[in-house]
């Protein structure tokens, strides 16, 4: 299991097969992930696919960020969950446009689905559209959204080779933002090890420290948001 050029083994499928039928899923996906990103830029929208294992505390960063940027910009969310209307509905508490796609067994959203919410959803054009993916480190970084940038939520409370464990979903990112630093006095958790993981698959990668209970590092988050939201607006 693991091995051969499909990466992964299925009785009674040859690796050839599996790796078509692989091929044919993406190519798909990537068709519906260049009709997103063509419709994004022509209407200046910033779209950040927000990345995290369970539990890394990414919807209370979301939520603490749609508080704080409030009246900025305007701003939505897609939030992906394989059930329930939870995180969605705590989107909406802040009063930011929020759908709810569930994806049952799905381990992951796919570009077809995001084309389906911004239909039903509605964003405004030269705005910044949060795509909360559904939380695991491992399906959600083989498909492309047709986002501006991916970003991956790490938290203090997982462990610092998280990196090098999921390589594709760290070599992928554009920004890594290292959730609940409020906590690092009470853990043993390496903060210059876990970087030092990342920036092997993916160098020069733009790491900030962040809490989102208690605020410390959200300003250059916001500013980081607001500059490339400036960038999408100029090249529309």
């Amino acid at each position: 299991m693991g091995t051969g050029p499909a990466g992964v083994s299925v009785a009674g499928m040859s690796q050839g097969r599996l790796v078509r039928i692989e091929q044919d899923i993406l190519a798909k996906n990537d068709a519906f992930a260049a009709v997103n990103r063509q419709l994004f830029a022509a209407r200046g929208v910033f779209v950040l696919n927000l990345m995290s294992s369970p539990g890394s505390g990414k919807t209370t960063l979301l939520t603490r960020t749609l508080t704080d940027l409030k009246g900025r910009f305007p701003m939505a969310v897609i939030e992906g969950d394989q059930q329930t209307s939870f995180d969605a509905d705590r989107i909406r508490a802040t009063g930011t446009p929020a759908i709810q796609i569930n994806t049952g067994k799905g381990c992951h959203l796919d570009a077809q689905m995001v084309t389906q919410a911004v239909g039903r959803l509605g964003i405004a054009d030269a705005g910044v559209l949060f795509v909360e993916n559904v939380g695991n480190l491992v399906c959600p970084a083989g498909f492309d959204l047709g986002e501006t940038r991916r970003v991956v939520v790490l938290s203090v409370t997982e462990g610092e080779d998280k990196p090098l464990k999921y390589p594709q979903m760290f070599a992928t990112a554009d920004l890594l933002l290292v959730n609940k630093v409020d906590l690092l006095p009470h853990l043993a958790f390496d903060m210059a090890r876990m970087v030092e993981y990342a920036r092997r698959l993916k160098p020069g990668l733009e790491v900030m420290e962040v809490s989102a209970t208690t605020g410390e590092g959200m300003q250059r988050w916001y500013a980081w948001i607001e500059s490339g939201l400036a960038a999408a607006g100029a090249a529309r």
